[in-house]
């Protein structure tokens, strides 16, 4: 019996969301690997390197190319707007504020684990050429994948102090800060490393253009109603996006811009956090079966376990020693940088987004892609069964300013 495209696209969408969630709560796994990280998983199992290499018509049939092109545009606004929240929820003010206790710990966060994880990418490239994509010189297959072990995902950190109570108490708040930081300092890594001479005269208008355009929505946005700004700052994220894609910049640090350079005051935030659990719910299912697609295991599949076990030992080794340092500079009590660095080092979706836009840009293989995946699900999936028994142990922590 043929069936349309529309058809199978369906079938596949069924699948995108039953299939994880059933998963997910049959077997209860939130405390180990939240909704999220099945989800992840369950894009990596449905792609070609297992499911679809154990039953290839299947894979074929479901993921046909027609409909994997749906599928893409679907996830590329899902992450699009997801990315655009991250840079709105940047609290810059209060980390101008505490600029001092902000700087120091933001800034070992981000160099400690970026310096182990660039000298694991060259232990990498020493043993096999094949995790340098084709378009990817060696200083940016290297910073790109020592920046990836450095990433916090600010919005799965944002849910996870939300399921240990924490996000509105202060230490939460202080988790935030040092993550915005970072933040604003992966896309500016990732601004260098597309750094492309051949349209640096495109890239160069694109920052101009950007520069006057942000003060015309900063005017606009602040005269018109809250419910229009919704409306006019999605038309806002599109235009960033291909602006910054046309500059050959990738539209995703186009999105991260656009929100960057809005208010966060200027949206009810009880608003904004429903919007992030909508677009999770609703269309990030779909951008993590595409980023499971992607997977290859082709560099042999014990060694991209392995690279993946290099890099993650890299990442959180990297954050608690960076942390640690700023512990003893900032003279903090025992104990917490241990929940701080353990908080800090979750990965999964700023991530998989860094990975995404490298792969995409040629600068590593599916093989590298694949290893960095895997180190951010395990990255994730050990942040609250290490941080909620330290919790309670240090109860006093939760209350404790900076």
């Amino acid at each position: 019996m043929h069936m349309t495209t529309t058809e199978v696209f369906l079938i596949a969408m069924l699948i995108i969301f039953s299939v994880p969630y059933l998963v997910w709560r049959v077997f209860r796994t939130d405390y180990w690997a939240p909704l999220v990280v099945v989800q992840i998983i369950g894009g990596i199992l449905l792609g070609p390197g297992v499911i679809g290499a154990a039953f290839p018509d299947y894979y074929a049939f479901v993921f046909s190319p027609e409909v994997v092109t749906a599928l893409n545009g679907i996830a590329w606004w899902a992450v699009m707007i997801f990315v655009w929240i991250a840079g709105i929820e940047l609290d810059l003010k209060q980390a101008w504020r505490h600029r001092g206790e902000t700087g120091v710990t933001a800034g070992l966060a981000l160099t400690v684990p970026l310096a182990f994880g660039a000298l694991a990418a060259i232990a990498m490239l020493a043993t096999s050429p094949g995790w340098a994509g084709p378009a990817g010189q060696t200083w940016q297959v290297v910073l790109g994948i020592g920046m990836a072990c450095a990433v916090t995902a600010l919005p799965i950190l944002v849910l996870l102090m939300e399921k240990l109570d924490i996000l509105r108490q202060p230490l939460g708040q202080r988790v935030l800060r040092y993550a915005s930081l970072d933040d604003i300092a992966i896309w500016g890594v990732l601004a260098l490393i597309l750094l492309d001479w051949e349209r640096i005269g495109r890239q160069g208008a694109f920052l101009v253009g950007f520069a006057a355009a942000t003060l015309a929505i900063r005017m606009i946005m602040r005269r018109i109603p809250q419910s229009d700004r919704w409306y006019v700052s999605l038309i806002w994220l599109a235009a960033c996006g291909l602006a910054a894609d046309w500059a050959g910049l990738h539209f995703m640090v186009g999105a991260f811009l656009s929100g960057a350079v809005l208010d966060s005051e200027w949206f009810d935030q009880k608003q904004m956090d429903q919007f992030r659990h909508h677009i999770l719910l609703a269309v990030m299912p779909v951008f993590f079966l595409s980023t499971g697609l992607r997977t290859q295991w082709d560099v042999g599949g014990l060694m991209v376990f392995g690279a993946a076990a290099l890099l993650l030992v890299a990442s959180v080794a990297g954050k608690l020693l960076g942390i640690q340092i700023a512990g003893r500079i900032l003279k903090w009590d025992r104990g917490e940088a241990s929940i701080i660095g353990w908080l800090l080092q979750t990965k999964a979706l700023i991530m998989i987004i860094f990975a995404n836009i490298l792969l995409d840009k040629q600068i590593i293989t599916n093989e590298t892609f694949t290893a960095l995946l895997l180190m951010a699900l395990a990255s994730t999936m050990l942040t609250i069964p290490v941080v909620a028994p330290a919790l309670k142990r240090l109860a006093g922590l939760r209350t404790k300013g900076s």
